[in-house]
């Protein structure tokens, strides 16, 4: 399995891959555990790329914090059935289409997804999608991979990714306990999860200084 080396390395492959694809849209997804930094890594691939190009996260397709209640989930907020998969399957076929498609994001400061937010443009050439769960092998998860063009593993060293991880919860609202301990029993279990899915990635993606 090749490395990706940071952002630079994600643009040059990225490249090879519009280069082989002479029309037509690209589809990348970045796929690894909570904390690794996906968004992030997306989020400057895409400002790196010198085409046009569009993020679509799948953390936007939060089940909204009523209905997790509603549904006795709110406790595992981020396991694989909180989430509206087949929304996010279909707003992806649409997006693989050639549509201006407007997309959700998921807003940190109320911890819900607010719909509508951003344009995934008719024109971008490259889209990339990032989230925990893309190469998970169960369904409905699974029929993501076939959305994709190739698939990356993030990696980042746990106790790093720990770290960022509890910060976060912290920042947001949570007690420095409250955020321990939604790592420790919630954050980790789906880490373990998602770690499994590894060996399906093209490639594994890494942060570089």
């Amino acid at each position: 399995m090749s490395v990706i080396a940071g952002v630079a390395g994600a643009c040059e492959r990225v490249v090879r891959l519009l280069d082989v694809r002479a029309s037509g849209r690209v589809v990348v997804g970045i796929a690894g555990p909570p904390g690794a930094g996906k968004s992030t890594f997306a989020e400057q691939l895409v400002q790196a790329l010198n085409v046009d190009a569009a993020l679509l996260p799948m953390d936007a397709f939060h089940l909204s914090n009523r209905e997790l209640e509603r549904l006795g989930r709110s406790a595992r907020k981020g396991a694989m059935d909180t989430f509206d998969v087949a929304g996010y399957l279909a707003t992806l076929d649409r997006a693989r289409g050639g549509d201006d498609v407007y997309v959700p994001l998921f807003e940190r400061s109320i911890e819900e997804p607010v719909a509508a937010s951003v344009l995934v443009p008719a024109s971008a050439r490259v889209i990339i999608t990032e989230g925990n769960y893309l190469l998970h092998d169960a369904a409905p998860w699974a029929h993501v991979r076939s959305r994709l063009d190739e698939a990356w593993y993030l990696e980042l060293g746990d106790a790093e990714r720990r770290r960022r991880l509890v910060a976060r919860h912290h920042r947001y609202g949570k007690t420095l306990t409250q955020a321990e301990a939604w790592v420790a029993e919630v954050d980790e279990a789906n880490a373990d999860v998602i770690a499994r899915s590894r060996a399906r990635a093209e490639a594994i993606a890494q942060w570089v200084d």
